[in-house]
Parts: structure tokens; C-alpha cells; sequence
């Protein structure tokens, strides 16, 4: 896409335009608790997601805005911490191979004052947590500092996880609540390798490398690629961040690499979008900006010949999504899957989200690494 220089229409900010509206999006979203909200204009969106939180975090340490991150590092202690009692009858309640009470586990979600949502959502989500330890462990790796409460949180969320990795649970997309997927296993394997460099004497470190070892012989593979779950032969693109931006998996690593194959061919549409999966319905099942980032920092990181060209074009993509005001949404409607059940959606809850802050944060964090790798190429040059 042509990049204009002044901000008229769709797409038409200049790249510095949008990495400071990025900014700006994600400060004003961020709740003087640290908290982000995921959307705050989109009616189901005004709550902080561990999940989205965690990537936003991400993204802020990649740009240096350190600070912003580290107080939404400190909201998810002060949850976590409030929530031991739970923790702990939910990690009983796990290794009996029953499902934790809605009280008992961590949410998905949660409002800005560290109390969980309301329940009228598939509130129980076991990416969120190791996410947010994977998260923690980049912050620290970028200067962040840990403090008491922060290490207690760790060896928490740590001892949780190894418990409850393979209870069935909704997944990223917050559906399918009674599979033990693929993405989250991941997600928890990143985590918990986190969690043994953040704080090497857990309490139950253990428990917590026998986790670790057992997560990736359950990961769904068919045909040399891994699928959403055992027992389906679909492939799903939150499988990227496998290799980018966890680094649990390096982009050759046989089975990543079918898997990376299958994602070319079946959800990425024309002008470089992808798509969560083939039979997603959601508002269409139109492509996503986070899974476009994700996807251009593979092919960085893979480093093939034309890869680096391709990742520039993705990011592209992504800047001409953002609307007159600078605001990049949820998906893109565009090329949709399912574009007859966009109006469904519509109706219930309006316009797609927009903007979303997991967006933006993707996007600063992919052309950070972009930045990262030109600078060094050049310099070699």
C-alpha cells in the first residue's frame, strides 16, 4: 500500500503518525490502576484481559515506554495476590481432574479495579496467565524491576499453571471451553520456561518443569503441523506466537514450519491479512492486525530470502487499516469469511472494535522489530 503524508482517509497517516496516535491510544486507555481496556468504545470491551494486556505490555517495552508496562505488571500482581485462596482450591480441584468453580480460578478478564467481570463469558482461559509470565519475563529483560509482590504473583500463577494446563478451557478467541487447545498450551509452556527465569527457587519448581516437559507431547499434530486441539484437522493462526512473539518454537522447527505453511495457504487473504480460522464467524471472520504482526515477526525472525520484504509489506497492510483518527480496529471486514453473518453481529453489539489496544501494540512492537533488524542490516552494509 502507498503510504500518503498527511492523515485524510483510511490509510493515509504517515508511519510516525501512527506509531505516537499508537502512543496515545494506549495511554489513554490505560486506568490510572495500570489496567488496560481492551476497547474502550466497543460495549463488550471495557474490561482489562490478561491476555491483551500482556501483549500490550509487550509491545510497550519493545518502544521503551517501560513504565506504562510496569504498572500494568504491578495490576495483575495485586490481582493475583487477591486471589491465592481461589488459586489454591482451583489447583485441588485440577489435579482431582474436575473444573475449577468460577470463583476459584483466575479470570479471563477483569475491571479496571482488579474485580472480575461479570460471569456472562467464557471467563475461564488458561492462556492469560502464562502469557502474563512470558510478558513479565520481556519486561524484565528490557530493565523492569521485580519487587515482592511481583515474585510472589510468579510462584502463584507458576504452581496454577502447572496444576491446570491440560483442563479443558475456552481458547484465545474465548470459544470452545471444553478442549485442551493447542495456542494455550503453548502459551503456558512459554510461560512457565518464564517463570524459571524470572524466579529460579519457585516453590514447586518440580511440579513446574514436570509441566513444562509433559506440555509439548499433548500438542495437537496432524500431518506434521499442529491443529486448534486434538481431534480436529484445523489449523489456527493464533499458533504464530509459538515462534513470535513467545520464541517457545524457532520458525524452522519442522512441525511450526507446516503449521506456518498451512497458515499461508488458508488464512491469509489478499492484501496480507490473516485470518483467526477458517470457519470463524465472528463479524464475519474478517483478518486481524495482531495475527498480521505476528506473522511479519516470523518471517523476521525466519530470515528467509524475501522475508524481510514481505514483513515491511504485512506491516503496510496494518498501517492502512488505520481509520481518519489514527485508530486501528479488532479485524478488517475486508475478503471476510463469513460475510453474511457480519450484520448478525452488528445488531447485537455494533460495530466492530475500534480501536483496539492489543492492535496498536502489535503494530509499535512489530516495527520495533522491524527498526531493530534495518538498523543492523545496515550497519553490516
Amino acid at each position: 500500500p502507498q503510504r500518503g503524508d498527511s492523515m485524510t482517509g483510511p490509510g493515509s497517516g504517515t508511519p510516525r503518525d501512527l506509531v505516537a496516535g499508537s502512543l496515545q491510544v494506549i495511554g489513554s486507555g490505560q486506568a490510572p490502576t495500570g489496567a488496560f481496556i481492551a476497547g474502550p468504545t466497543f460495549s463488550q470491551y471495557g474490561y482489562s484481559w490478561l491476555r491483551d494486556g500482556s501483549f500490550i505490555a509487550e509491545g510497550l517495552d519493545l518502544v521503551g515506554q517501560t513504565e506504562a508496562s510496569a504498572r500494568f505488571h504491578q495490576w495483575v500482581a495485586r490481582v493475583v495476590l487477591a486471589s491465592t485462596e481461589g488459586m489454591e482450591r482451583a489447583r485441588a480441584t485440577a489435579r482431582e481432574g474436575g473444573i475449577p468453580k468460577v470463583e476459584d480460578y483466575l479470570h479471563c478478564r477483569y475491571s479496571a479495579d482488579g474485580s472480575p467481570a461479570d460471569v456472562d463469558w467464557p471467563t475461564f482461559q488458561l492462556d492469560g496467565p502464562g502469557i502474563w509470565l512470558w510478558s513479565l519475563d520481556n519486561h524484565v529483560r528490557h530493565g523492569g524491576q521485580l519487587d515482592a509482590g511481583l515474585d510472589a504473583a510468579v510462584d502463584d500463577v507458576a504452581r496454577y499453571l502447572a496444576d491446570l494446563w491440560a483442563t479443558p478451557c475456552a481458547d484465545a478467541w474465548e470459544e470452545y471451553d471444553e478442549h485442551v487447545h493447542t495456542s494455550t498450551l503453548g502459551a503456558i509452556a512459554a510461560g512457565l520456561s518464564a517463570a524459571l527465569a524470572i524466579r529460579p527457587p519457585l516453590a514447586s519448581v518440580d511440579a513446574v518443569n514436570h509441566a513444562r516437559d509433559a506440555l509439548d507431547a499433548r500438542m495437537s499434530v496432524v500431518d506434521g503441523a499442529f491443529t486448534k486441539w486434538s481431534g480436529t484437522s484445523e489449523v489456527d493462526a493464533s499458533l504464530l506466537w509459538l515462534a513470535a512473539p513467545y520464541r517457545y518454537l524457532d520458525p524452522g522447527e519442522p512441525r511450526f514450519a507446516a503449521t506456518l505453511r498451512r497458515i499461508e495457504d488458508e488464512l491469509i487473504s489478499e492484501g496480507l491479512g490473516v485470518h483467526r480460522y477458517r470457519s470463524d464467524t465472528y463479524y464475519g471472520g474478517g483478518a486481524w492486525p495482531v495475527l498480521s504482526s505476528a506473522y511479519a515477526r516470523v518471517l523476521i525472525r525466519r530470515g528467509g530470502p524475501g522475508d524481510l520484504s514481505r514483513a515491511r509489506s504485512v506491516m503496510g497492510w496494518i498501517e492502512a487499516q488505520a481509520d481518519e483518527h489514527g485508530h486501528l480496529p479488532e479485524q478488517v471486514p475486508d475478503h471476510a469469511f463469513a460475510p453474511d453473518r457480519i450484520d448478525e453481529w452488528r445488531t447485537l453489539w455494533g460495530e466492530s472494535a475500534r480501536p483496539l489496544l492489543w492492535s496498536h501494540a502489535a503494530y509499535l512492537a512489530l516495527r520495533a522489530e522491524l527498526d531493530a533488524v534495518s538498523e543492523v542490516s545496515g550497519r553490516v552494509a
